[in-house]
């Protein structure tokens, strides 16, 4: 006798369509770190022992990431495993758990998974010297603030 829960090994989670949004939150900042560091899918899947496509499910939020797999990309991705539940939106509030001047405002897109940031954060770190990369960032500040007061 065949039974509705054949194929599902330990009754896990049932597959509802859409996958649940702190997944997806936490799947987006693995996809954020590892975009930043220049890292293909196919390099975090071999140094965590997945393949790319197990990667690029943990990246859509369509699989969980469990506790000691979290573990295991935080050490990769060389961040702490706070990383990956910063930002997320509180179910009660609706608002995000970091300063509201960080986050975009409502209907933008977020600066940080643009093509752009992360070529210039990359392109930032390949600059050895600390005093010359201290001495860019403090000119893209004034910058910054300059066209704010125009």
């Amino acid at each position: 006798m065949q039974t509705a829960t054949r194929g599902r090994r330990g009754g896990g989670r049932p597959k509802l369509g859409k996958p649940n949004p702190i997944d997806v939150h936490v799947g987006a900042r693995v996809r954020l770190r590892r975009t930043l560091l220049g890292m293909s899918q196919e390099k975090l899947g071999e140094a965590i022992g997945l393949t790319f496509q197990q990667v690029q499910k943990y990246e859509r939020g369509a699989n969980r990431i469990g506790a000691s797999r979290l573990f295991d990309l935080s050490r990769v991705l060389d961040v702490p495993v706070s990383f990956f539940f910063d930002d997320i939106a509180d179910p009660e509030s609706g608002e995000a758990s970091s300063a509201p001047s960080a986050m975009p405002e409502a209907g933008e897109p977020d600066p940080m998974a643009k093509r752009e940031t992360l070529e210039l954060v990359r392109a930032y770190y390949r600059i050895t010297d600390p005093g010359v990369r201290k001495r860019i960032f403090e000119l893209t500040k004034a910058v910054a603030s300059a066209a704010d007061a125009a």
